[in-house]
């Protein structure tokens, strides 16, 4: 079966299924954060490369003050906890994983940005196997904007190019995803690696992410190895 080097994750549906059991909707979102393990754990075992999860966007802040807090107040919490795992060598399901996170992470906390800047060091190593990006205060479109501006500042009066803007994205170092999965039955990007998906093949599953399990991921790939990608040329 043919497999995508990269995958990127739309994770949509967790409010939802929550107000489906008519439990609060933190309760989604730390559901959310259950199926995520499993998630990384797959792609890492099938041997996916490079896997970028959208986390939270710079939409996001216009939901309710306190979905913002409990989001927040479970990012805080899965740091720490996936900190103390990988330090103590009990977290193998991030064995040979780097973890990035990307995004303007400028509008954190110093204490909360220490905490991102701590896990991502101690995740850097030479063997590592699969990279997985976080995606956290992320928008497409404020990404192009923020490398183009970076362009600007650093070469004054050079016309700019496609590959001096990938060199300044978020994404650095990736290649383009192969394949966009987004649960909860939507079909929209949302603002979500679009310099990066101009060729990405889209899988839509109907679950939310809480049910989003390692079986559904397979469904997924095995509809992605049925495809043919052309990328504007004629089909072979």
């Amino acid at each position: 079966m043919s497999l995508p080097l990269h995958i990127g994750f739309i994770m949509d549906g967790n409010g939802r299924w929550a107000q489906n059991r008519g439990v609060p909707r933190k309760l989604g979102h730390e559901a959310g954060a259950k199926a995520l393990e499993k998630i990384i754990d797959r792609c890492r075992t099938v041997g996916i490369k490079y896997a970028t999860f959208y986390a939270f966007s710079t939409e996001n802040w216009s939901r309710p003050k306190e979905e913002i807090d409990a989001l927040m107040s479970l990012l805080d919490r899965y740091i720490t906890e996936l900190h103390r795992k990988i330090s103590s060598g009990e977290a193998d399901v991030y064995k040979d994983v780097r973890i990035c996170f990307v995004g303007d992470l400028s509008v954190f906390s110093d204490e909360r940005l220490n905490k991102l800047r701590s896990l991502e060091k101690l995740t850097e190593k030479p063997s590592e196997q699969m990279r997985l990006n976080i995606a956290i205060n992320y928008g497409g479109r404020n990404e192009i904007v923020s490398a183009v501006n970076r362009f600007i500042l650093e070469n004054p009066g050079v016309p700019i190019n496609e590959k001096e803007i990938t060199s300044r994205l978020y994404t650095d170092g990736c290649p383009d995803p192969d394949l966009i999965i987004r649960t909860a039955g939507e079909m929209r990007l949302s603002n979500f690696l679009l310099w990066q998906s101009a060729y990405s093949e889209y899988y839509s599953s109907s679950v939310y992410w809480p049910d989003f399990t390692p079986k559904e991921l397979d469904i997924a790939l095995d509809a992605y190895s049925q495809r043919t990608r052309k990328f504007g040329n004629v089909a072979k």
